[in-house]
């Protein structure tokens, strides 16, 4: 639970950081690498695009919606000792 957490945390600081660059002009977090964040951590990842107004307009920022069902849906059946 602590790591799944972490993991959401540094999503959303991902996000954070990378809307300061891009505010800043500096260089980039890649957007696979703000993608993979969010496979890992989807709730921070939504967080993050919330709170900061990022990558809120991508289509391919639609799949931190997706990943947020899949771990709703892993966790579901993990509780349910269904896996």
């Amino acid at each position: 639970m602590i790591i799944y957490l972490i993991l959401n945390i540094a999503a959303l600081l991902m996000y954070r950081a990378d809307k300061r660059k891009a505010e800043k002009g500096l260089y980039r977090t890649s957007e696979n690498a703000l993608l993979l964040a969010a496979l890992l951590g989807p709730f921070g990842a939504y967080a993050g695009m919330k709170k900061y107004h990022h990558k809120t307009k991508k289509l391919k920022f639609k799949l931190v919606y997706l990943f947020m069902i899949l771990h709703i849906i892993l966790v579901v059946l993990i509780v349910f000792e269904i896996i």
